[in-house]
């Protein structure tokens, strides 16, 4: 159904003006998002990391600071992955939020509006979930990285390993599964009638095939660092790109190109 169906559809033009509210509202989420990321990211900067062998800086976010316990440095994570995630994600998830409004046409504005912010709640706590997997994982290896210099050394390389291994994932049959599997996921066919926890759910579910679709972007993302804005730009630009481009197979390609020349330049200066 396009824009000019659902105009003529009945309460079509009301839906419309709604679905520009959503994106409107969107807009501005993360406009603010990616405002405080880069304020988090400005404050991060001025935190004295851990000087490594090979060259490199450890970022304080894997680290207590002077003072905290590893209970305030893992809040310290999860609120600087829950200020970014919105504006990674929201080109990615308001498409899918549109879609499923198509479909709700027994439902009032307002109750469909309810919908949409309770999938997108349950979207975004099922990746602060992931987020919440990943910290003591990067902690974990800081802190091996801190005890073995030999291990130090061999991180830049080995993030520039993982940049082309995920690189080279954009050019095999399993990623483009998952894009399959991702853009043929249908919207429900009438809202959900379980409730709020339906909804939820049914957000956790968009995005665990999101997640299965960019997780190889999300890796490079943890590999370069998790706190650099460099970083997020570009692996938000080939999530969003590969994934709402109409030709995402070439887009996807394209990507993985660049990656893999990015990734082994890193492996080359880190050796």
């Amino acid at each position: 159904m396009d824009l000019v169906d659902m105009t003529r559809a009945p309460g079509g033009s009301r839906r419309v003006a709604s679905n520009a509210i959503l994106i409107g509202a969107a807009a501005l989420f993360f406009a603010a998002s990616a405002a405080a990321t880069l304020r988090r990211y400005a404050y991060m900067a001025t935190m004295s990391g851990t000087p490594m062998t090979g060259g490199w800086m450890l970022s304080a976010i894997w680290t207590p600071m002077c003072g905290q316990t590893w209970l305030h440095a893992a809040a310290s994570f999860a609120c600087m992955w829950a200020v970014m995630m919105p504006a990674m994600m929201l080109p990615v998830l308001v498409p899918m939020l549109l879609r499923e409004r198509v479909v709700w046409r027994d439902t009032s504005e307002f109750q469909s509006g309810l919908l949409i912010i309770l999938i997108a709640s349950g979207y975004f706590l099922a990746w602060m979930l992931a987020g919440l997997a990943v910290f003591p994982l990067g902690a974990a290896l800081a802190a091996i990285a801190i005890r073995l210099p030999s291990l130090a050394h061999a991180t830049p390389a080995a993030a520039g390993a993982v940049v082309v291994l995920a690189s080279l994932l954009q050019f095999t049959s399993w990623k483009m599964k998952r894009f399959g599997c991702c853009r043929a996921m249908r919207p429900c066919a009438r809202r959900p009638h379980g409730g709020a926890l339906t909804a939820v759910l049914r957000g956790m579910r968009l995005a665990l095939h999101c997640g299965t679709c960019c997780g190889n972007w999300m890796a490079v993302l943890l590999a370069l660092g998790v706190m650099d804005w460099r970083a997020m730009a570009p692996v938000t630009v080939a999530i969003v790109a590969e994934r709402v481009a109409p030709r995402h197979e070439w887009v996807a390609r394209i990507v993985g190109y660049a990656g893999v020349i990015v990734g082994g330049a890193m492996m080359m200066r880190g050796l």
